[in-house]
């Protein structure tokens, strides 16, 4: 088999999905699976699907096309603020988008009846963590002059955290969030039928015990496919962290001594030069750089240790016996290592175990309460 590639364990996506759908229902949370970390592979946003996921999020209108051309007619929602260039395709392949602007909603509602259709609008806010969003102040304002325009509906609001500033969602900012979805209402009259609370760091809240208020919706990506906590790094108990694996192809190994920089060109790689642990290490070489994934987001394997790499080769030192030219290694990752090798041209995905979990949703495994660990 080819290399390097990514094996993606589909059973292991739709437990995942599975376990937090029925642990965020019993707190009447729907869940809304976000592909654009897989680019809209469809085989994946099946078994988001098949877990439980509503409907699906992405944010390049590219990915929702490769969705909808596999023949996936679930709810899509574009996440990212819609580009004025894309306003008639954002119509045509997805029932909803997030937005800010009201250029934008104006140019969404001509294109809508230009199609013959409705758009649904949820409307992004800004609680802390400066990514985007409409400030909390101007929100009812916004709603009302939204409500009145053809074309397009006002579905709900919604919130983004710890994703450009790393400022947490808790419990204070979702019974404002809360607050701010029934003030829209009393002022514009429509019942918003989305409040979502924010994406896979709102998971602690979630699972606190704490009063859920309006948030009836979480755009859950990196819990699902990593099985992680963004905000910790922490696995979720009873989610695998290991639906995903790169591997990549030894191309040189040898036990010659190791010879650090004693300075690098760049400051940032240096922090992370680590020399091999143990005696007369094997040095291996791999077919692997920078050009296809994010090589610090690179979970090291037992028994082996990040040396160096440069833009298309990866140097680690190993400990391992049996390890010589045509040997694969195998990775786990970070999500920005996912999002990044799952873009890059030259790594085969290969998905596995692509079919139903016995049982079904109903399965033994699936836990009614979920802690991070």
């Amino acid at each position: 088999m080819s290399a390097p590639r990514i094996e993606v364990d589909l059973s292991k996506i739709r437990h995942n999905t599975q376990t937090v759908v029925q642990a965020l229902n019993a707190r009447s949370i729907g869940v809304t699976g976000v592909t654009k970390a897989v680019c809209g592979r469809p085989a994946i946003a099946q078994a988001m699907l098949d877990g439980g996921a509503t409907g699906l999020a992405e944010a390049r209108l590219s990915n929702v096309k490769r969705l909808r051309k596999a023949g996936l007619l679930c709810p899509i929602t574009l996440i990212r603020t819609p580009m004025l260039s894309q306003v008639d395709e954002v119509v045509q392949f997805c029932e909803a988008s997030y937005n800010t602007e009201f250029a934008v909603i104006t140019a969404l509602a001509a294109a809508a009846i230009r199609h013959d259709r409705v758009h649904d609008i949820i409307l992004m806010v800004e609680m802390g963590d400066n990514r985007e969003g409409i400030m909390p102040a101007e929100l009812a304002a916004i709603a009302q002059r939204m409500v009145d325009l053809p074309g397009v509906a006002l579905k709900g609001i919604g919130a983004n955290f710890a994703c450009l500033t790393g400022v947490a969602p808790n419990a204070a900012k979702m019974e404002a969030l809360s607050a701010l979805a029934t003030e829209v209402e009393r002022q514009c009259g429509p019942f918003l039928q989305t409040v979502s609370g924010g994406n896979s760091a709102n998971l602690p809240w979630a699972f606190g015990g704490h009063p859920t208020g309006r948030i009836n919706d979480l755009r859950l990506g990196e819990a699902i496919l990593l099985g992680v906590d963004p905000l910790s790094g922490g696995r979720i108990d009873g989610m695998y962290t290991d639906a995903f694996t790169l591997v990549a192809e030894v191309i040189e190994a040898n036990n010659r001594s190791v010879l650090l920089p004693q300075s690098s060109a760049s400051p940032a790689l240096a922090l992370h030069l680590i020399a091999p642990k143990g005696e007369d290490p094997t040095r291996l070489i791999l077919a692997l750089g920078h050009q296809d994934t994010n090589i610090l987001g690179l979970l090291m394997p037992d028994g082996t240790t990040f040396i160096g790499a440069t833009s298309d080769q990866l140097v680690i030192g190993t400990t391992l016996p049996s390890m010589s030219v045509g040997s694969v290694v195998r990775f786990q990752m970070t999500y920005s290592a996912l999002m990044q090798a799952m873009a890059a041209p030259d790594i085969k995905i290969s998905m596995l175990h692509d079919h139903q979990m016995p049982g079904g949703r109903n399965a033994d495994v699936i836990r009614k309460h979920l802690e991070i660990v």
